[in-house]
């Protein structure tokens, strides 16, 4: 069967290509993109895109947001209070603001409702997201991590992709076009009142289990089920993305004492097959046909206000709260990574008609940009005001 030839082509091609970008210092998610565009029909033709292959993405969709809500720190949400949850809340908006103009500035302003309206508003969904994994990275590798900034930064991250996913959730109840604002915040409210209301059932049955039995494979296996039973419930019941309910239920676990091996045993399946399978299927269905000197300059401009927009609206929060302008801008520039969230919501507005093919490319630049820039921007910030702090330590003496 030549969908096991594909298979096996997508994994080698994409752990290798993974591990280079790595090595040049890129995420490798960006190398299994590259991996799928080089062996889709874009270039070599390799491997093309079916069924299975839909299928297979589509799950691994679903065990990236699972995966993403086990890792939530609900302690530190709380920790870190209003200052930032308003830097989330604006860091939110006004890239939200400025994706939906960029758009419009380039393919015409549309009447609210509208089919292009939505299209517009989705490029800004789009850059709501931040990756906190690498800005995580860079802050513990210069032992910034565990401060009041890095504390900041990391919890309003957090709450950014989670207004982000509630966005999302939004724009594409209101694509619908038998859909209201009522009706889309009533389904909206069900979906929260159901999840509180089991959701209290669903953790304290799993706490029971996790204490009875804990590190057994009962445990992740029940968790992955809880996963897709409420991806699954989400969009039929509630019309709501599935990615939604699947970042709902790895919440609602991760406070568990085995959350961590929960995840770790869906971070096997997910590392090795679906993945992979997920980001090289960007990589297969990106079509270069579409591709044109506008497209080019709509990436340029797409990736300029991506990273503007989080400085802008992350860093003059940051300042409004009385930070220092160094300290404002570190927030800003530590806002503006961009990663999976990102690809999975643009996949997701392909899924719907949303986004169409052509602009991965502008997503995929994106997220290339910002994650070499930003830990090279945050080195640069934090060294410049530790060499400023021991010249003055030293005038003083």
């Amino acid at each position: 069967m030549e969908i096991f030839r594909d298979l096996a082509l997508i994994l080698l091609c994409a752990k290798f290509m993974g591990l280079l970008a790595k090595r040049f210092g890129a995420p490798q998610v960006v190398g299994e993109i590259i991996a799928g565009l080089l062996i889709g029909p874009g270039v070599l033709n390799l491997v093309r895109p079916s069924d299975y292959i839909t299928t297979s993405a589509e799950i691994g969709v679903v065990l990236l947001m699972f995966m993403a809500g086990l890792s939530t720190n609900l302690k530190e949400l709380i920790k870190t209070g209003p200052m930032a949850l308003l830097i989330a809340c604006v860091g939110v908006f006004v890239p939200l603001i400025g994706g939906t103009l960029l758009y419009s500035c380039f393919y015409g302003f549309s009447s609210v409702g509208s089919d292009e309206f939505f299209k517009a508003v989705f490029i800004g969904v789009i850059l709501t997201a931040t990756s906190v994994s690498i800005t995580v990275e860079t802050l513990k590798e210069l032992g910034k991590l565990e401060g009041r900034l890095g504390t900041i930064i990391t919890g309003a991250a957090i709450i950014d992709d989670v207004i982000g996913i509630i966005v999302l959730t939004f724009v594409i109840g209101f694509k619908d076009k038998g859909s209201s604002v009522g009706g889309v915040l009533l389904r909206t409210l069900l979906f929260m009142v159901f999840c509180m209301t089991v959701g209290i059932g669903v953790y304290y049955l799993f706490k029971y289990i996790d204490k009875h039995h804990p590190h057994q494979r009962r445990i992740p296996i029940l968790s992955l089920a809880l996963c897709l039973g409420m991806a699954y419930i989400a969009e039929t019941y509630f019309s709501i993305a599935d990615i939604t309910g699947a970042y709902v239920a790895g919440i609602l676990l991760c406070n568990l004492q085995d959350s961590k091996y929960i995840n770790e045993k869906m971070d096997v399946s997910s590392y090795i097959f679906f993945g992979p399978v997920f980001f090289a299927s960007i990589g297969i269905k990106t079509q270069f046909s579409d591709f044109s000197a506008e497209v080019i300059i709509f990436s340029i401009c797409f990736v300029l206000v991506g990273l503007l927009t989080k400085i802008i609206g992350c860093g003059l929060t940051a300042k409004a709260f009385k930070m220092s302008s160094s300290d404002a801008l570190k927030v800003g520039i530590g806002m503006m990574t961009r990663g999976e969230v990102a690809l999975i919501v643009s996949q997701k507005g392909l899924d719907v008609g949303l986004l169409d093919e052509k602009f991965f490319t502008a997503v995929i630049l994106l997220i290339l940009v910002s994650s070499i820039s930003t830990p090279i921007l945050l080195k640069l910030l934090f060294n410049r005001d530790e060499k400023k702090a021991h010249a003055e330590l030293q005038s003083k003496v």
